[in-house]
């Protein structure tokens, strides 16, 4: 046993050493691809302000309604738009690893020295830096226009830090499905087909207690409801943290098993290629 051991802890300390500068690489790389694309950064961030401003008008009256609670809707939506924004944004991921097909490029790097978690976690790691950009606006402009955030500081990291998880698992499964289908129509259409109804089997717009049962039933298994619970529960005053460390536990397992099935994933489309 301690033969194997020497034989290959050296083995998994190079693949370590490989894995994170190129890591940091990839991501760089994509951040720097999108600082020449000034239109579609102006994209992300303008989207969720008109559902901040647009559902926030649309819906105030439903704060008045008995069993939806003492908030404000805006304070109310606020972490909704927050989970929304990340799980549309992350829907996305994908179609860098279809481009890279189309260009020749996904060849050369898998036959380049660079690992494969390097190539899924560079985009996770994008994704999460945009992410923590877009929540952080959100958050500043709704607080600008009415909501409060009755947990403080330590209430708006944990609001960031559950949307980075749900935006790392997206991001991960987009990613999966780009190297299984290597379509950008099929990855499109299969990405709305699962995001928009865990959007609304959620309670990122509406207020559980308002729901039918049986949508309530299913937000129990939704990550995207996880993400909102958590983070509407840390903005409260009297947080109760054993449900933000349920709802992050659930999202840091399905992040890490995402993240393992995407990295799987590139076996499946080499086989194919």
């Amino acid at each position: 046993m301690s033969t194997m051991s020497r034989t290959t802890s050296p083995t998994a300390s190079r693949v370590t050493s490989r894995t994170i500068p190129h890591t940091f690489y990839l991501a760089g790389r994509s951040l720097r691809i999108l600082r020449r694309e000034p239109a579609y950064l102006a994209f992300t961030l303008a989207q969720p302000m008109v559902w901040l401003l647009l559902f926030s008008q649309l819906f105030e009256r439903v704060a008045d309604l008995p069993g939806f609670g003492d908030v404000s809707y805006i304070t109310y939506l606020t972490p909704g738009v927050v989970v929304m924004t990340a799980l549309m944004s992350a829907n996305w991921a994908g179609t860098s690893f279809i481009e890279d097909m189309t260009r020749g490029v996904m060849d050369r790097n898998l036959t380049s020295p660079v690992s494969r978690g390097a190539l899924i976690n560079g985009i996770l790691a994008y994704q999460s830096v945009i992410t923590i950009v877009q929540s952080a606006i959100i958050l500043g402009v709704a607080f600008l226009i009415g909501a409060r955030y009755e947990g403080g500081a330590g209430g708006v990291l944990t609001v960031i830090a559950a949307t980075v998880l749900l935006a790392i698992f997206f991001a991960a499964l987009s990613c999966a499905m780009a190297l299984t289908l290597r379509s950008q129509e099929s990855l499109i259409g299969m990405s709305m087909f699962i995001a928009l109804p865990l959007m609304f089997l959620s309670s990122a717009l509406m207020a559980p207690e308002l729901m039918p049962d049986w949508v309530g039933t299913a937000a129990s298994f939704n990550p995207v409801n996880w993400a909102a619970v958590a983070s509407r529960e840390a903005l409260l005053e009297g947080t109760d943290w054993e449900v933000i460390a349920t709802r992050g536990g659930l999202l840091c397992a399905a992040a890490l098993i995402m993240g393992w099935v995407a990295t799987r994933a590139f076996r499946t489309y080499q086989r194919s290629a």
